[in-house]
């Protein structure tokens, strides 16, 4: 066995221990009876100990440091050496009882965070969310950082972010959507009222399942259930399970959980499979991953040729709610722009509205300039502040996400840069996909789809998403070409003079 076969061997024990633990996780979400809790909490605390023994050991560390030598490595493994020589390096500074400690800590977080959104009390998840950010900022600094602590976290979901960067990137958010939003808001809303008039729950299900096939989405290697928040996770490009929310009243839910969740998941799917284990068969960054499902669920899903050819079905469906309605303005509907209370229920530029609250909470709270004890009135605040709404409860403010439950502080940025690559990679794929437009029309996604597996899916980890963006359209993430997306596509909606003139 060479040192190579050696080092991938061990790569591929380590994930199936890792995926053995997201198996115990999508369980815990979807199906888990509540008196399983604590034992659970356990025996994810024993996988991640034993995951991170290996990711540590003098074994591999060997291998890496003899492969780090080796000339005759092909392009693709000397960059899965450099990538496991990085995260080697990086949980080396991890004891294993800091690890188990976390995941401990994690799965109780979790645990009270869904009693706590249950009953609509912040109160009930404080204790363990505080116990959770003492463990995260201990992370902050056995990981070190160059220049703002949580600079750390970003690095562990879109590596090369920073706190200054993302600074940047929100100024530029303020200073251009904000004033276009509030153009959009002086103008007459589309009617919407027809969205919540009453569906059945079995009917959205099955719907939402023909539009997870249409998008290309391999039953045979996945599924979908349900879950309080809609989620994906893999365990192989072979065993790729999505999530929904179903809302009898509210349309709007199942449709974008399940297209937004298939976008993430054909990127799962489509990640080549003889890199199993190893840098190169993974995602390259949230953000990256972030900017297929958007790509799918925005620039796709929300457009009136997507629509035109589903609606008969849908109207098929449910005659009597939509019978009357139609395509242009299920289209129009479905693209109101209006300040809303949850995320993931917001429109695609307000959106960015609710990432930006979340990214100045959490600075703050890495920070320790912010206690948790007043994180629901901060929350309260920055909510009114930029979307000029207030939450009645909890559950619909503070507790809405899943997201700090989970530990994952520095996630949330990864959504915003994810819209911004979406637009960008898609004004490409129209450059290049001859008639694109009117094969969405048609319901062939399948040249869309081989589009993303070729320039995207297929790389894994190869390239940094800066090197990826670049090497697709011909430069980095510029936020301009979002700008442009929404002035077009809103600007024609809402009949604005600005952008007719």
């Amino acid at each position: 066995m060479t040192t190579y076969e050696r080092y991938r061997s061990f790569m591929r024990k380590i994930a199936d221990l890792n995926y053995a633990s997201a198996v115990l996780n999508w369980d815990q979400e979807c199906y888990m009876p509540e008196g399983g809790a604590a034992f659970r909490a356990q025996q994810l605390s024993t996988l991640a100990g034993m995951a991170h023994d290996l990711c540590v050991s003098d074994e591999l560390g060997e291998c890496l440091a003899k492969l780090e030598k080796e000339s005759n490595l092909t392009a693709i493994e000397r960059k899965n050496v450099e990538w496991t020589m990085k995260d080697f390096r990086r949980h080396k500074r991890y004891t294993t009882v800091f690890v188990e400690e976390m995941s401990h800590a994690v799965s109780e977080a979790f645990q009270s965070w869904q009693k706590a959104k249950e009953q609509k009390k912040f109160s009930l998840f404080a204790p363990r969310l505080e116990k959770l950010l003492d463990l995260k900022r201990k992370e902050c600094e056995l990981l070190g950082y160059k220049d703002h602590p949580y600079d750390a976290m970003l690095d562990l979901y879109e590596p090369g972010a920073t706190t200054a960067g993302l600074n940047k990137l929100f100024g530029d958010v303020r200073k251009e959507l904000v004033g276009f939003v509030r153009e959009i808001n002086s103008c007459p809303p589309p009617e919407d009222a027809f969205m919540f008039r009453t569906f059945a729950k079995d009917k959205q299900w099955d719907f939402g399942l023909t539009l997870l096939k249409q998008m290309g989405f391999d039953f045979n290697s996945g599924r979908q259930d349900i879950s309080s928040h809609p989620f994906t996770t893999n365990f192989s490009p072979q065993d790729v399970r999505v999530t929904t929310r179903i809302n009898e009243k509210d349309l709007h839910e199942m449709i974008w959980s399940c297209v937004h969740e298939g976008g993430h998941a054909l990127y799962e799917q489509g990640l080549p499979e003889e890199q199993y284990g190893l840098p190169c068969g993974e995602y390259i960054s949230l953000g990256i991953h972030e900017s297929q499902s958007r790509l799918w669920e925005n620039n796709v899903g929300r457009s009136l040729a997507y629509w035109r050819h589903h609606f008969p079905r849908l109207k098929e469906l449910f005659p009597l709610e939509l019978g009357k309605v139609n395509v242009v303005d299920f289209y129009k509907a479905m693209n109101l722009v209006k300040p809303s209370l949850i995320r993931t229920s917001a429109d695609e530029l307000t959106y960015h509205f609710h990432v930006m609250v979340r990214f100045e909470i959490e600075k703050e709270l890495i920070e320790g300039k912010l206690k948790v004890s007043d994180l629901p009135d901060k929350w309260n605040a920055r909510y009114m502040e930029y979307l000029g709404v207030k939450a009645e409860n909890d559950s619909l403010g503070v507790l809405q996400d899943i997201h700090w439950s989970h530990g994952s502080f520095g996630y949330f940025p990864t959504y915003s840069l994810g819209s911004f690559y979406a637009a960008q990679f898609f004004r490409q794929a129209c450059k290049e996909i001859i008639g694109l437009e009117k094969k969405i029309e048609d319901g062939n996604l399948n040249d869309l789809l081989n589009w993303l597996r070729e320039k995207i899916h297929r790389h894994g980890k190869f390239f940094t998403a800066s090197e990826l963006c670049l090497r697709i359209t011909g430069e980095e993430l510029n936020f301009k070409y979002f700008m442009e997306y929404a002035r077009k596509k809103y600007g024609e909606i809402y009949e604005l003079r600005s952008v007719s003139a």
